[in-house]
């Protein structure tokens, strides 16, 4: 396929999210590899509503059971083309208050607030402000020489840096933004390099976490803005994501309408994390409320809606230029499990996180997990489809409630 013929793949399948809907649209599915047949989204049958995937189906029976077995709480929601098929709440926001969860319900993401940065990174990049190529040295200073001289913002985003950094201190307890944001700042300039800038994915290394904080630390050598300030006025905010912050612990605390995290307990209770800075998460021990505030790679919160409206805001040149939004979502590289296994889809990296091609669509998905609370949110763009799970509990079942969304949704076992 030459390039003339994937341009214009690109721009039929991202205008086709539309189908016609004045209120709909998603994110354009990014470069196709050579071998896909131009026009197959144009052929696939996107309207019809799998029996599934509405109220009282398989994918809503499922979640319902695990939420009466208290395994699941938060909110689930299925859109497509723009139009709610199915949207439920379950459990408690705040046990103590005695408020429920419901749709304007804002959850802590973990890391699936990292797709932000990549369109904060990307925005300044078609203003021309940025190049993918600038090395960290060329915006930001006091990091060691090969660090500076070697790793790009490519690099970053595709956590394939090369760098590993000192462990965090999950214990620690901040208690200020600007603590927080200094930090940061000293935590980077640790970072070392152990391999070769681009020679693989180091996703699940200190170093990837590194890398993150730096390029956000590049969006504020940029723009002059504090990263927080920078997301909220030229992301959230130009999207309509008026339910999605990056919060502050007594902005947690005071918040109605920010579900708290309940954190699973060795004895089986679980207790909020917010209100209980010395307790930790189960398996790993963190705790989110003790960050204060997330930064780039953590810990921002966001609602089911407004997770639909990024998708449809990259779709319709809201955030991002056409060009700029099939290269955040473009397969950049295949993905290998950590545990050498042969994933069960073809997978790949972008700069939004991990892609798929499942049922012969493309699958671009976002995940994230800490101490009391679990998200993940898909974007189908060939069919028009995006899929919200949020939960205010961490050690739920989300692989399996993943696999019966797809399966609700692409027929695919």
């Amino acid at each position: 396929m030459d390039s003339d013929s994937v341009r214009g793949f690109d721009r039929r399948r991202l205008l086709g999210w539309g189908g016609g809907l004045a209120a709909a649209g998603v994110v354009a599915a990014g470069a196709p590899l050579v071998g896909v047949r131009p026009g197959l989204a144009d052929q696939a049958p996107t309207d019809r509503i799998p029996p599934d995937t509405r109220p009282g189906g398989a994918y809503d029976r499922f979640v319902a059971e695990l939420a009466a077995q208290d395994r699941f709480s938060g909110v689930i929601l299925l859109s497509h083309k723009g139009r709610t098929v199915l949207s439920r709440s379950y459990g408690m926001a705040d046990k103590e208050r005695g408020i429920r969860n419901h749709e304007g319900v804002a959850v802590n993401l973990s890391s699936g607030i990292q797709p932000f940065l990549s369109v904060a990174i990307l925005q300044l990049a078609q203003q021309g402000k940025v190049k993918l190529t600038d090395t960290v040295g060329t915006h930001l200073t006091g990091f060691a020489q090969d660090i500076a001289e070697q790793v790009n913002i490519h690099h970053l985003l595709t956590t394939t840096g090369g760098m590993d950094a000192p462990e965090l201190d999950l214990q620690r307890v901040f208690h200020s933004k600007e603590e927080v944001h200094e930090f940061n700042r000293q935590w980077t300039r640790q970072a070392k390099l152990v391999a070769p800038p681009g020679s693989g994915n180091q996703a699940h290394s200190n170093g990837a976490g590194a890398g993150l904080a730096i390029a956000a630390q590049i969006v504020e050598a940029v723009t002059g803005t504090k990263y927080w300030d920078y997301v909220h006025e030229h992301i959230f905010k130009r999207c309509g994501m008026t339910g999605t912050a990056f919060s502050t612990r007594p902005q947690w605390l005071t918040d109605e309408h920010i579900a708290h995290s309940y954190m699973l307990q060795a004895d089986g209770s679980r207790v909020d994390a917010v209100r209980n800075l010395d307790k930790g998460s189960l398996k790993q021990g963190k705790n989110p409320g003790r960050a204060f505030i997330g930064y780039a790679t953590d810990d921002g919160f966001a609602t089911a809606p407004d997770l639909v409206r990024f998708a449809h805001a990259l779709r319709d040149g809201t955030v991002l230029d056409p060009p700029y939004a099939d290269l955040l979502t473009g397969a950049k590289f295949p993905r290998v499990p950590a545990d050498g296994s042969t994933p069960a889809h073809p997978s790949f990296t972008g700069y939004s996180g991990p892609i798929k091609i499942v049922s012969g669509q493309w699958l671009i998905g976002r995940g994230g997990g800490t101490g009391g609370s679990t998200a993940n949110w898909n974007i189908y763009p060939d069919s028009g489809w995006v899929s919200v799970i949020l939960s205010n509990y961490d050690e739920v079942p989300i692989v399996e409630i993943t696999q019966q969304e797809l399966k609700a949704i692409t027929g695919q076992p």
